[in-house]
């Protein structure tokens, strides 16, 4: 097979994932009636782009590239859905793992019956980031676990100036986790 046909074949199919993504978010928005957030808190919820969300711009073309093919792969192969958000800013939150709890419910991340979500959100300018799991993900992703691999996985490779690696290796070892 020629290269620009399976370069062809993969757009095609990253765009049909992108459609299903946008799709799933509003039959969840439909079944998830008792939310309740302030006006402002809700207001700084960006909308979703994809399964990559990289407003705080840290990563290369290339790089959000490779990390949607890995989460794509995973979701078609599980279900289960990882969402990476970047942002600048998560006021008016004080807590990332708020903003990160209220980002991946409204967004409805991962599937509305099995609630099997997984939303990590990294502030740069903050210095800090957040793992929030639906409660279906935190029956085998625990809070501890999470904690581990940001603190054993991920921030290392951040205090290294390489936050697309230290993201890709968490990803990863979620991945690996969540068996």
């Amino acid at each position: 097979m020629k290269i620009s046909t399976k370069i062809l074949i993969l757009f095609l199919t990253l765009n049909f994932l992108s459609c299903k993504g946008i799709s799933q978010e509003k039959e969840t928005e439909k079944t998830r009636t008792e939310i309740h957030f302030s006006d402002t808190e809700k207001s700084s919820i960006p909308k979703p782009i994809g399964i990559i969300n990289d407003y705080g711009q840290i990563f290369t073309e290339l790089q959000r590239t490779e990390l949607s093919k890995i989460l794509y792969d995973y979701d078609i192969e599980t279900s289960r859905q990882i969402v990476v958000v970047t942002v600048d800013s998560i006021k008016p939150y004080n807590d990332i793992q708020k903003f990160a709890t209220d980002l991946g419910q409204t967004w409805g991340v991962g599937t509305a019956e099995k609630n099997n979500g997984l939303t990590i959100v990294v502030c740069k300018p903050c210095r800090q980031i957040g793992i929030a799991t639906g409660t279906g993900t935190e029956l085998i992703l625990t809070s501890e676990i999470c904690k581990k691999i940001i603190e054993e996985k991920i921030i290392p490779d951040f205090k290294n100036g390489e936050f697309y690696n230290g993201i890709k290796i968490g990803v990863i070892e979620l991945i690996e986790k969540w068996k």
